[in-house]
């Protein structure tokens, strides 16, 4: 099983280099209406303009660019710099909702908001 989450944006360009900086890879597809990254594990991080998918589905489901930049979805990577991720977020434009803090479930997790509103988190193990 290969897992797809697809975050829907409002600006693919902008979108697209935002987590080519934050992530450090490049995109293993890049084409009008899709961007993918390949994370670790193998899990495929999508983005898909919003008039895309409302394109796609139609009158089946409200317009996502009703809610930009009302957190909407969560994307919790446990990584090994969780530091250095939530700082890239901040210096491609991100914003800060939480600093990196031990959290009760004891891992050091940082909080950042990407450029449409999804909240990303980057979290690392306490040592």
């Amino acid at each position: 099983m290969v897992v797809h989450i697809i975050l829907y944006i409002s600006n693919q360009k902008i979108s697209t280099e935002f987590y080519r900086s934050v992530l450090e890879i490049a995109p293993s597809l890049d084409v009008p209406g899709m961007t993918e990254f390949e994370l670790p594990g193998g899990t495929m991080l999508g983005l898909m303009p919003e008039k895309g998918i409302k394109s796609l589905l139609g009158e089946t489901i409200p317009d996502p660019a009703r809610g930009h930049s009302i957190p909407r979805a969560e994307l919790y990577l446990e990584v090994d710099d969780a530091s250095g991720y939530h700082k890239r977020v901040l210096d491609n434009g991100g914003k800060e909702c939480s600093p990196l803090l031990v959290r009760d479930w004891g891992s050091k997790v940082a909080y950042s908001m990407d450029l449409d509103g999804h909240i990303l988190a980057f979290s690392q193990k306490v040592q």
